[in-house]
């Protein structure tokens, strides 16, 4: 007599329904429930929680990559004892995404290497584990894309496409200073995503600078007046981190 083995057609239907997760486990599952006496409830259960799994893995890597964080920088390998004057409070508060469910925005305010972009970054990878979608850019960057898109037409949409982003960071505010049209680009994109969504935006300078990295004092104004309202604001203090690896490497 022949015995039905349907294993392999379960595998191959799994796959037709495109149920990755189901279909790599699906062997050791059987095992395991064969090996327990499981119940079929108990080995389905099994095996949605694992396509479910699969399922918020690839989910993950996809807003991983297209949030173009420089580097895996973590609130864990940050180094909290070498200004001892940082806000942890604030920090530990902020990587909660309490403040990206407020739609508030934060600026992060210090100077060369004290760790803005860092946190920023680190901020923005607990939101990413949190089910956030996350871009991050710098300045530069940011006008690059829109100037760009304005060659082909697309200025509008990019906006709006820019606008619905739940956290952007933009990294490196007036390091540069904003030249016309830049500034118009700059205070549209602010304008659309007030109250909407979250940005969190790291300077080299202090607040009451901002003002000068604009060639229309109007526009420099009515944008960083959306950019402060409610926003929490964390100022770094100390030296540099850079400047402390140099002085280690040479001795």
């Amino acid at each position: 007599m022949t015995i039905h083995q349907p294993l392999p057609e379960l595998g191959a239907q799994l796959k037709k329904l495109e149920l990755s997760g189901m279909v790599n486990t699906l062997d050791v599952r059987n095992q395991e429930a064969i090996a327990n006496q499981m119940a079929y409830t108990e080995f389905l259960s099994l095996l949605v929680q694992d396509e479910l799994l699969t399922r918020d893995n690839r989910r993950y890597d996809r807003r991983l990559k297209l949030a173009n964080l420089s580097g895996y920088k973590t609130i864990e390998n940050f180094d909290f004892k070498f200004n001892p004057k940082i806000n942890q409070a604030l920090i530990r508060d902020l990587v909660t995404g309490r403040f990206i469910m407020e739609k508030y925005p934060l600026l992060i305010i210090g100077p060369c290497g004290t760790g803005k972009s860092h946190i920023a970054e680190a901020i923005g990878l607990c939101a990413i584990r949190q089910g956030i979608n996350v871009l991050c850019t710098s300045q530069t960057e940011l006008l690059q894309i829109l100037q760009t898109s304005k060659a082909t037409g697309s200025y509008s949409q990019k906006v709006r496409s820019l606008s619905k982003v739940a956290l952007l960071i933009i990294d490196d505010f007036g390091l540069k200073p904003l030249r016309a049209p830049q500034d118009e680009d700059l205070h549209d994109l602010i304008a659309q995503r007030y109250e909407k969504t979250t940005t969190i935006v790291t300077s080299n300078l202090a607040l009451h600078e901002w003002q000068q990295a604009f060639p229309n004092q109007l526009l420099g104004a009515a944008c960083i007046d959306r950019l402060q309202h409610n926003a929490y604001i964390l100022t770094l203090e100390g030296m540099s981190y850079r400047s402390n690896k140099s002085q280690v490497s040479v001795q």
